[in-house]
């Protein structure tokens, strides 16, 4: 009689696969996490639950954090100044502890447009965008917005007018950049919550822009 037949990847003792879903071959990091966080659990450094409530709350870090943010500084002067003053500090107040980081808010204008970018490797503000999109690590995007920015971000659909000054910002290990992106003309109605939902992750990146909410 047919039956389904599945091919389970062997457990290690944290209960996390040895081998990725296609069961094609570790890569070398692969292997040294695995070998590090098994040893940290055999010496009683952490353990597999602890290692497991990690993974889910950085799962949990999305775009909407940033989006959040966003939203409130465009409804609070106050807040706002806060997060352009000490970009860490006023995400804290929100509640995303963005850790050691030194987080730096650059605001769009309309004459000024930001554009974020890290030249060595892929630096980016995980705790209010989750995982940084596969185009911000590539060696493409790294060096040719730092020389054509304009070009790229028309690639991106962003065409800015010519007399706009473009400012690229290069992260690093120790210090992050978020975009505010200017807030969409005719959204004066919207409440916080509708103008969070407006915020794209692009747009906090500097290669897209705000929904217009019309």
């Amino acid at each position: 009689m047919p039956h389904d037949h599945h091919d389970h990847a062997p457990l290690s003792p944290s209960g996390h696969p040895y081998r990725k879903d296609d069961d094609s071959p570790l890569t070398y990091w692969q292997t040294m996490e695995i070998a590090i966080r098994e040893l940290l659990i055999e010496k009683g450094v952490t353990t597999a639950a602890e290692v497991a409530r990690q993974i889910s709350a950085m799962d949990e870090r999305t775009p909407a954090n940033g989006a959040k943010v966003v939203a409130r500084a465009w409804c609070d002067p106050a807040f706002k100044a806060r997060l352009l003053e000490n970009g860490s500090d006023a995400s804290r107040e929100m509640g995303f502890d963005i850790g050691a980081l030194r987080l730096i808010a650059v605001e769009n204008t309309e004459t000024v447009h930001n554009v974020i970018v890290c030249t060595l490797c892929s630096c980016y503000p995980r705790n209010l965008l989750g995982m940084a999109p596969d185009w911000y690590k590539s060696r493409a995007y790294r060096s040719r917005v730092v020389k054509a920015p304009r070009a790229v971000l028309a690639e991106f659909g962003v065409t800015l007018p010519a007399g706009t000054t473009i400012r690229v910002h290069d992260s690093t290990a120790d210090m992050r950049y978020i975009v505010l992106p200017a807030r969409p003309a005719g959204t004066d109605g919207l409440t916080e919550a509708e103008l969070a939902a407006l915020v794209t992750r692009d747009s906090m990146i500097g290669t897209g822009l705000p929904r217009t909410g019309l």
